[in-house]
């Protein structure tokens, strides 16, 4: 008898603990505001990086326009020496031999120049981006009062009420 009586009443103290326990979280977990942002987005179709793409643009279209001249006058001096190669006297062939794989080398070493200086680039445009979208994002949290913001790319799933990536890329707007 007093086995169950005390069994009985272990079972009451128990459903007490965990009802106060998910109560608890419950009441915890309207408490807290969480928030998700498409940092990828952001980079992609925000204001400040629409103006860095074309500002990059301007900044090497010289370049790969000096590029472009070049492959035009090594195609031009190849098609020269295909079509008249054989009838030229041997001395004037292999000098525009030469020059056709200067050209060529010149070419290859500019083409790479320009990827290494126009990743630097791109990498110093992205970083004062992430700067200044953490910097909104920070002020969004703070003005809304959320308890944390998340990254998307890594969730599995998130409720569309919870993105904020317009509210940040409408303040990035004004910017």
């Amino acid at each position: 008898m007093k086995h169950k009586i005390l069994g009985r009443t272990l079972i009451a103290i128990t459903s007490i603990l965990v009802a106060s326990i998910y109560g608890t979280a419950g009441a915890l977990a309207e408490d807290i505001k969480v928030g998700v942002v498409d940092t990828e987005r952001i980079l992609a179709e925000s204001a400040p990086a629409v103006r860095a793409l074309r500002k990059i643009e301007r900044e090497f279209l010289p370049r790969d326009q000096e590029l472009k001249k070049l492959a035009v006058q090594a195609k031009e001096l190849q098609d020269l020496l295909e079509k008249e190669g054989k009838r030229m006297p041997e001395a004037e062939r292999r000098s525009k031999e030469r020059d056709l794989a200067a050209l060529n080398r010149e070419y290859q070493r500019g083409q790479r120049q320009l990827r290494e200086d126009l990743s630097l680039r791109q990498n110093d445009e992205v970083a004062a981006l992430q700067l200044t979208a953490t910097k909104a994002i920070q002020i969004i949290a703070e003005t809304e009062k959320y308890d944390l913001i998340l990254p998307l790319r890594d969730l599995v799933y998130r409720s569309p009420r919870i993105d904020i990536t317009d509210k940040v890329l409408k303040a990035l707007a004004d910017k």
